[in-house]
């Protein structure tokens, strides 16, 4: 059986799902590794280093995807490249499902088993397959780079001959992985950092990577799922929280927003009014860009300003750093596939709770409960 592993076709894409470094714990199995010439370029790996490491080299991505029984990718692919898998075949990825239908009905049509890597179920034993967790942390950290960069100010406070510079106030909105990330990091670099999250559980967890946690005066009951995932909340619920932060927002420095719920759109948490109370020269990065921001006004890709206030909607911070991204991302991915190996091979079992949680299509038929009531509002 044949992983296959191309270039990624997303523009600015630097990340490859597979190192030469985790080759051999899929060669032990019995497995071949397929890599696409230049596939690894992007983060300095050669096509010799993967030749070395035991793999193949497709000199183009026909011949790999002809080829490939499991198909290793990063991003979700393009309807073309779906068109170059052979029927029954295994793709792994980020499959991005809840906002890809038209993707997903392809692979079922193609009948094409479907793995959505962001569908690992938060448990113990799928932490070293945990993908959103992996690229989350590198965004908080790289968010926060970003911001200091920006900022026209220092990050710490410094003892001069010339005066005394106070450090920079850094709030970071969301404490999940990619916002405890970004706590640590604006620490490190000598920030006064603040947090918030609706959920009032990760409280400990805020204090203990070096921020004070801000609490406002809400109702908290029902704003975590049984993931660990923040809830989606009513129209009243966010506008008492603008209306609760707009003071907080106004006297800091850089603001990171992180606030994401699976399968929506993010929630505005900062308005044009709020963008008014900031001082000139503030920054935001916005980590939820790519769907809507948390922030009016906000352009994912693009930096913008508004009242003084640069907004960044950057998406692709993991990719900025591709080197232990696809480090990592290839961790989490040969771990994931290796626990669908038994003693005959690759084998999809339902009864298992990381693969169910994953799946999401197979023989023909969308199959994943989250994803199955979008299909029949779709027509599909």
């Amino acid at each position: 059986m044949r992983i296959a592993v191309p270039k990624e076709t997303l523009s600015g894409e630097n990340r490859v799902a597979l190192i030469p470094a985790s080759i051999a714990a899929l060669l032990k199995v019995g497995l071949e590794v397929q890599v696409e010439t230049g596939a690894g370029a992007g983060c300095f790996y050669t096509d010799a280093a993967y030749e070395q490491a035991g793999a193949t080299i497709a000199p183009n991505a026909k011949s790999l995807y002809a080829s490939a029984d499991i198909l290793f990718k990063i991003r979700p692919p393009e309807r073309a490249e779906v068109d170059l898998l052979c029927e029954g075949s295994t793709l792994i990825c980020l499959m991005d499902a809840f906002f890809r239908l038209d993707l997903i009905e392809h692979l079922a049509e193609k009948r094409i088993s479907g793995f959505g890597l962001e569908f690992v179920p938060r448990i113990s034993r799928a932490q070293s397959m945990d993908v959103l967790s992996s690229m989350a942390a590198i965004s908080g950290y790289r968010a926060v780079i970003e911001a200091a960069e920006l900022l026209p100010k220092y990050f710490p406070m410094l003892m001069t001959s010339a005066g005394t510079i106070t450090p920079a106030k850094v709030f970071v909105i969301g404490a999940g992985v990619a916002g405890l990330m970004a706590i640590a990091t604006a620490k490190r670099l000598g920030a006064v950092v603040e947090a918030y999250d609706t959920r009032p559980a990760v409280k400990e967890q805020v204090e203990s990577v070096g921020a004070k946690f801000v609490e406002f005066n809400l109702k908290t009951e029902e704003t975590e799922d049984t993931g660990g995932y923040a809830k989606a909340q009513s129209a009243d619920f966010y506008k008492q929280q603008q209306e609760q932060m707009k003071a907080k927002v106004a006297a800091v420095d850089v603001v990171i927003t992180t606030a994401a719920i699976p399968g929506k759109q993010a929630p505005i948490l900062i308005t044009d009014d709020m963008l008014q109370a900031m001082q000139p020269g503030s920054v935001i990065i916005d980590l939820a860009a790519e769907r809507g921001g948390n922030t009016e006004g906000a352009e994912a890709g693009k930096v913008v300003e508004k009242h003084g206030v640069r907004i960044v909607g950057t998406t692709d911070y993991p990719s900025r750093s591709a080197v232990h991204a696809s480090q990592l991302f290839a961790k989490n991915i040969t771990t994931f596939l290796l626990n669908m190996m038994t003693e005959d091979g690759f084998a999809i079992d339902l009864e298992d709770e990381i693969v169910k949680g994953a799946l999401l299509v197979h023989g023909g038929q969308v199959v994943h409960e989250m994803i199955k009531p979008l299909m029949k509002s779709k027509g599909a």
